[in-house]
């Protein structure tokens, strides 16, 4: 019988190709994210400029927001001093801020009445000038009737509101940015938000002359330095440098396609400048393997796992393989090892039935072949159900205290009976009596002397049994000048069914003299080990534990 060579062959083709599939997934996987992470990198680097602007430019939206409206609360009667002060906290908490201009206006009515019907007269009383000089405020004070454009924008402005506004509701956000900002380049000016009833007071004066009346007003003008803004690069991942530019500022790139830059333009007062964003090529790709390293960790892990998974299938066809050719070889040898003695008795047995007569001294020949193969047939029966015992716990451990010297005696006359040139050596150190059971004890002992004899030279058939006491364990060694092992061989010889392929175990064995032993010293709570060299020999040594 011809063991099939092709068992499984496709399947190992299939995790062959499973592999190589994943693998080729994996470098495609790597080099998509990759890309991907470095598009979404670019992208950020021209998106998360707004961010940058709105930390930057916050300051300036609280200015605006918050700190210029607190003008309105002093109704218009701010005096040299208060502004002097205002100014301060402004300087102090807007470095942007370099100058102010504080505006006393009075608002009354013409002396003559004039053609358009608009007699309301805005008029500057005196101008303070304030600046931070060294830590502290110091103003100038300057002429008022010097032509002034931002007071006169906001005069017109103010006229425009006072005719057309509606007094029967309050001012709409929309209308008081109209009428009481005026915002241009590096400059904002403000004045106090009127209320209702002073409307009504001043649309009386537009349309009435009233000789003598005058009414205060404040009006102030910032002048704005948007270099002094704190550029606050929030994504310094992104860019490498963040400035300040004039809008027009055009960079000269010497070097193009070393850098990658983008621009956003402020908003407001500072309109006519911009933020100027710029990094080198290197620095985002620094910031896209950083990005990546995660993602191509998680890859390269998925694709270790499917490996794994890959492996352990083809572990286990492999292993299934093997077990196959062992079962194959175990019926094969086993078959093989039935036949012989069943082939023997079958001739014997027809001898015996023959028709002729047979001398006392046939039956006697045919009897004693009967009886030796019959008992070849129940010695491999009892191995095989030994083994299943001992595999599956089923019998006790007889501990009986056995006489070392009359024990091993009793083996090697035996065997020296048996085979005539098999040259046995037994040395007995620090050792009288051992606790065990003799039946298990003397299975080990047939089965390794067996295996010596089987697995020497013709010329070489020699073991020396070496037996030590200690106080916790006895030792056992049998030591042969055989054939060796193979280092290769060496984890698999205890396995069951397994046989190493030469010319001395082709017929006559089923692999399980050594698994046998393997299981009855781990039944007994011993442990056996083997050391073997190439046509040196080798040695078993079987620890079993000391009970006495």
């Amino acid at each position: 019988m011809k063991l099939h060579r092709g068992v499984y062959r496709k399947n190992f083709s299939l995790i062959i190709v499973f592999m190589a599939l994943i693998s080729v997934t994996l470098i495609i996987a790597l080099v998509i994210s990759y890309n991907l992470t470095s598009k979404y990198v670019e992208n950020e680097f021209a998106s998360k400029k707004i961010d940058v602007l709105d930390e930057t430019i916050k300051p300036y939206n609280d200015f605006f927001l918050n700190k210029i409206p607190e003008i309105t609360l002093y109704q218009g009667y701010l005096t040299f001093s208060s502004a002097a002060s205002y100014s301060s906290s402004v300087f102090h908490t807007y470095p942007f801020v370099r100058k102010i201009d504080f505006y006393e206006i009075a608002i009354g009515s013409k002396s003559v009445q004039v053609k358009d019907g608009n007699n309301l007269d805005v008029t500057i009383k005196s101008v303070y000038e304030y600046q931070l000089k060294k830590g502290a405020v110091v103003n100038v004070q300057r002429r008022a009737d010097v032509y002034n454009e931002d007071f006169r924008d906001m005069a017109i402005k103010l006229n425009d509101y006072i005719a057309n506004s509606d007094t029967t509701r309050g001012s709409t956000p929309d209308e008081i940015s109209k009428t009481f900002y005026d915002v241009k380049p590096d400059k904002i000016s403000y004045m106090n938000i009127l209320r209702r009833e002073d409307v009504k007071i001043y649309r009386d004066l537009q349309q009435h002359i009233h000789p003598g009346v005058a009414y205060k007003q404040n009006m102030m003008t910032f002048l704005l330095d948007p270099y002094m803004l704190k550029v606050r690069n929030s994504h310094k991942e992104l860019y490498q440098s963040v400035s300040i530019k004039p809008f027009v500022y055009y960079p000269l790139d010497n070097t193009p396609g070393d850098n990658i830059t983008t621009e956003v333009a402020f908003p407001g007062a500072f309109s006519n400048y911009k933020l100027y964003f710029k990094s080198a090529n290197g620095y985002l790709t620094a910031e896209s393997n950083r990005r990546f390293m995660p993602i191509g960790g998680a890859i390269v892990l998925m694709y270790l796992f499917l490996m794994l998974i890959g492996y352990l299938i083809y572990r286990n066809l492999k292993i299934n393989l093997r077990l196959f050719k062992l079962q194959y070889d175990f019926i094969n040898n086993f078959t093989h090892e039935f036949k012989t003695p069943v082939s023997v008795i079958k001739i014997a047995g027809s001898n015996l039935r023959g028709g002729g007569e047979l001398s006392e001294r046939q039956l006697k020949h045919y009897g004693k072949i009967l009886d030796e193969e019959a008992d070849k047939l129940n010695d491999l029966m009892t191995k095989l159900l030994s083994f299943t015992q001992i595999e599956n716990k089923s019998i006790n451990l007889k501990r009986e205290e056995i006489d070392i010297k009359d024990f091993v005696k009793r083996y090697i006359e035996s065997f020296k009976m048996k085979y005539a040139d098999f040259k046995l050596e037994v040395k007995i150190n620090n050792v009288d009596t051992i606790f065990t059971d003799p039946v298990l004890l003397g299975s080990i002992f047939q089965n390794l002397i067996e295996n010596a004899y089987k697995y020497s030279h013709p010329q070489k058939k020699e073991l020396h049994i070496t037996i030590t006491g200690t106080k916790k364990s006895i030792v056992f060694s049998f030591a042969d000048k055989g054939i060796g092992i193979p280092k290769s061989e060496l984890n698999n010889i205890f396995n069951k069914f397994y046989r190493i392929e030469n010319q001395y175990n082709q017929n006559g064995s089923v692999g399980l003299g050594l698994a046998f032993c393997k299981e009855l010293v781990n039944f007994m709570d011993g442990e056996i080990t083997v050391s073997s060299k190439i046509d040196q020999g080798s040695e078993f040594i079987v620890t079993l534990p000391n009970d006495n």
